[in-house]
């Protein structure tokens, strides 16, 4: 097996440059990744561009409680290596967490650093942790980043043990499609180590330092692509087998065994699915070394995307059903625990059963059960004379027989059913965010055509509108009475089930509502629902204006989603 290049998966040798203060067990959700505890920041040398280590330059004296720009208050450093540092901080005017990486303005990696992140920044894709702000200013050079209090490092998954099959396919499908995006407008990561990758609570994956954590090493590469594509096949490596793919441990992982070379993942540990299997053996393929199955090796993010789009879904675990421990009697009696049993003797502590009160037997007691007696007898007579004299009077015809008119003290409440259809005479997309979903076939929706519809576009690899920021809240179809009406119930044709919904009605006295918040009125509960709902209330809702909201769209194929309504029914009351 010929010899590996590990500049494109930053395997750090830190036998070099110490780092000035790495904390250990940090940077969970910081830009800078750490290895083992350390700042896995040390100059090494690069195959593809030579790091360059940096001049001596005095770090600015910095600590818990500066500000910056009046804003940003620094909380707590969790990387300082090779003149620069990284911070938790909070951004006081949002009220946020956020990170920030700080160097000198004269550190000879600021202007690279500031330009890749202004860079990074113009990107905005979600799939990234986004840069919020790269600034120069008093001597200073600092980025702000988001920071992600739910997320978990990639490296701290593997350290629990492999990823399921499912869980691996998706980390190498949602890092190559963003690696894919990113390379289309020419931003590359160059350092996508375990470190910078972060699981949300989501099942999300999300890539921080795209660009910037390579310009704060100085890092460079004549073939971007090539180095950031084997990287993907060594994090699908380490996934799938927990261990990292070269001979050095990094990252909390054990290395392959020196002198073996590039084995394939099913060699290194039993069960591993063979399809991403030979996914990470062709993306790691480098120098001659080849996937078993003599398949070309990868060179760009975009063909292994596209080859995990093209191998069978691979679907979630069944979640496993825990059957409740079975019921042991217990030994306990009041009185008795913690008390030695005699050998050979029952551990089962019998109660005696107090003796029942003696019976009423004096004079008095005598007097009271003949009393109670003539009480009941009197009562049964009572009764029994009210029911003849109902009987008596309803053969009659009196006051409770047919021709009795009743007065509005003893009047049947009136049963109010679903049931006549209310006339629609407008509607609208519901897009709480700039540019409206589709609104040309709204009207499809209204048509009494279950055939055609109202459709969101396609979204990619997100139920959740594609994660897009202008559709995080969601949208659905407003729909116009003409008048404020008494509202009994919904009757929907859904564009396809497994859309997650909710519908909702406005007050009486709204006028065109358009938000969310003006829709108080809940008529359904938010759930995924099927490919038709129907509801009744049990009380009418008097309103003009219903909406249909959608959050989470159901799957149309291979990693697209799209949802929408067919028809919608509204129904008012029928006493």
């Amino acid at each position: 097996m010929a010899e590996r290049s590990t500049a494109a998966v930053d395997v750090a040798d830190n036998s070099g440059d110490k780092p000035l203060a790495a904390k250990a067990d940090k940077a969970t959700a910081d830009g800078v990744d750490t290895q083992n505890g350390r700042a896995a920041g040390g100059p090494m040398t690069e195959k593809d561009g030579e790091r360059t280590t940096a001049a001596p330059t005095a770090a600015p004296e910095l600590h818990s409680g500066h500000k910056l720009a009046r804003r940003y208050r620094l909380e707590e450093c969790v990387t300082r290596v090779d003149g620069f540092s990284s911070w938790r901080a909070m951004d006081e005017k949002l009220r946020r967490a956020v990170g920030v990486h700080l160097l000198p303005a004269d550190h000879p990696r600021a202007r690279s650093v500031l330009a890749a992140a202004r860079s990074s920044a113009l990107l905005g894709d979600p799939r990234f942790v986004q840069v919020l702000d790269a600034v120069e200013e008093n001597d200073l050079v600092y980025v702000v980043h988001e920071w992600l209090p739910d997320a978990t490092e990639l490296t701290a998954l593997l350290a629990a043990g492999p990823l399921e099959p499912h869980e691996a396919y998706q980390l190498v499908s949602q890092v190559s499609q963003a690696m894919t995006a990113a390379h289309r407008e020419g931003l590359a990561h160059l350092r996508l180590t375990p470190s910078a990758i972060l699981r949300t609570s989501t099942g999300q994956y999300r890539i921080r330092g795209l660009a910037v954590n390579a310009a704060l090493r100085g890092i460079t590469s004549e073939t971007p692509q090539r180095a950031d594509t084997e990287a993907i096949g060594a994090l699908l490596y380490a996934g799938l087998t927990q261990r990292w793919p070269y001979e050095s441990d990094a990252y909390g992982l054990t290395g392959l065994p020196k002198g073996v070379g590039l084995i394939a993942p099913d060699q290194v540990r039993a069960g591993v699915h063979r399809g991403l299997g030979e996914l990470a053996m062709r993306a790691l393929a480098n120098d001659g070394a080849t996937a078993s199955r003599q398949e070309p090796a990868f060179t760009t993010p975009e063909e292994l995307a596209k080859a995990v789009a093209a191998m069978p879904r691979i679907r979630p675990p069944e979640p496993a059903f825990t059957a409740p421990p079975e019921y042991q009697h217990t030994t306990y009696q009041q009185g008795s625990y913690g008390r030695p049993t005699p050998p050979g003797g029952s551990t089962t502590q019998v109660r005696p059963l107090a003796p029942p009160p003696p019976p009423l037997q004096s004079r008095t007691g005598r007097a009271l059960k003949w009393g109670v007696a003539a009480l009941l007898i009197a009562a049964l007579g009572l009764g029994s004379w009210q029911l003849a004299d109902k009987l008596i009077d309803h053969g009659k015809g009196g006051t409770n027989g047919p021709n009795h008119t009743q007065t509005e003290t003893d009047e049947a409440p009136k049963q109010v059913t679903a049931g006549r259809q209310l006339p629609i005479t407008d509607v609208s997309v519901f897009a709480p965010d700039p540019d409206p979903l589709n609104t040309k076939d709204s009207r499809k929706a209204v048509d009494g055509n279950p055939d055609s519809g109202w459709a969101t576009p396609r979204y990619d690899d997100f139920a959740n509108f594609g994660n897009l920021p202008t559709r995080r809240g969601g949208s659905g179809i407003i729909v116009d009475l003409g008048s404020v009406q008494d509202v009994a119930g919904i009757d929907l044709d859904l564009f396809a089930s497994g859309q997650k919904l909710q519908v909702r009605a406005a007050a009486p006295d709204a006028s065109s509502p358009s938000e969310l918040s003006q829709f108080s009125q809940p008529i359904t509960e938010l759930k995924d629902v099927e490919k038709k709902l129907k509801a009744t209330l049990d009380k009418p809702v008097r309103t003009r204006y219903v909406l249909i909201h959608i959050t989470s769209l159901p799957p149309e194929g291979a990693d697209t989603f799209r949802g929408g309504i067919n028809e919608i029914k509204i129904l008012g009351t029928t006493p």
